[in-house]
């Protein structure tokens, strides 16, 4: 086919999309700083990787012994890694489906016409701003065991007899990196969430509260239907976020207490830097992006898809 069409009147138009060879000069100029910023800090360090997960290779190794694919036979074959594929799945789906849920009902909270509403959405963003390693101590410090402020208004309450060692058990470990996650992520997606509200037509919402709807059937009929393509994007940036989530939970627990928490980013740091297994975390890093990989074509096919 042609890359251009001729009209009756001899005119020439060309293709919607087509750039004429200067254009595709001047667009192929724009991006090459992005596209060198790009091979430099992401293509080169992956194909590096991959080639490096096909040798064993430490720090007190003279230089790499290629070994194929014994690396990922290990890695397979190892309860450890293989228990922190659960681990991350539990965290990422946990994080993910409260973050969601409590962005969305605060998200509904602020579309409500009340008198300082602007002050708390600007405090709401206070969270998202703190770096968050910072976050990350001032949870361990309101879950201290000995001091804590959570401890003390149990008891306080009467709700429990004695402190309760949160980061030193299991279970109160994993909720503790949820929750600190949760409490960064809850403004971001409440953004997302609002803005998909200011978007919707007020006037369908008090049509339906004319015929006696409640505010339940409301955000189940009307709200939740509009919001869909948001909890499309949203859930996937959510779980892409927190498969890659490392410092809230290095500095809160540090993968603990025995490897309770010790997610696959926390399993590349200690085969690299503890075990100085360099040829091992590569492989992890290498599983870790296949993890990852159909949750961002997910996400992609969600976002530029045809309505």
């Amino acid at each position: 086919m042609d890359m251009a069409a001729t009209t009756s009147q001899g005119r020439t138009h060309r293709k919607p999309g087509y750039l004429k060879r200067g254009d595709r000069r001047f667009a192929y100029l724009i991006l090459a700083p992005a596209m060198a910023a790009f091979l430099v800090m992401v293509a080169w360090p992956f194909v590096d990787a991959m080639t490096m997960s096909f040798y064993s290779y430490t720090v007190y190794d003279p230089e790499p012994v290629f070994i194929g694919l014994d690396n990922f036979k290990a890695i397979l074959t190892d309860p450890y890694v293989l228990g922190s594929w659960v681990t991350t799945a539990i965290f990422v789906a946990g994080t993910t489906l409260l973050t969601m849920f409590l962005g969305l009902s605060w998200a509904l909270l602020m579309y409500q016409d009340f008198k300082g509403r602007a002050v708390f959405r600007t405090m709401t963003l206070l969270p998202w701003i703190l770096p968050s390693t910072v976050s990350a101590f001032i949870w361990a410090w309101m879950l201290n065991g000995r001091y804590g402020i959570v401890n003390v208004l149990m008891m306080n309450v009467g709700a429990i007899d004695s402190p309760v060692q949160f980061l030193s058990n299991d279970v109160g470990a994993m909720v503790a990196v949820i929750l600190t996650r949760t409490w960064i992520s809850i403004p971001l997606f409440m953004s997302f969430f609002l803005a998909g509200l200011q978007g919707m037509d007020f006037q369908q919402i008090e049509a339906a509260r004319i015929d006696g709807a409640g505010n339940l059937r409301i955000v189940r009929r009307l709200i939740l239907p509009h919001l869909k393509p948001v909890f499309l994007v949203t859930g996937a940036l959510g779980m892409i976020g927190n498969l890659q989530q490392f410092d809230i939970i290095f500095a809160l627990t540090g993968g603990g207490p025995v490897r309770a928490t010790s997610v696959l980013s926390i399993e590349v740091y200690k085969q690299a830097f503890q075990n100085w297994s360099l040829g091992m975390a590569s492989a992890i890093g290498v599983l870790w992006v296949f993890t990852l990989m159909p949750i961002v074509i997910f996400y992609l096919r969600s976002l530029f898809r045809e309505d």
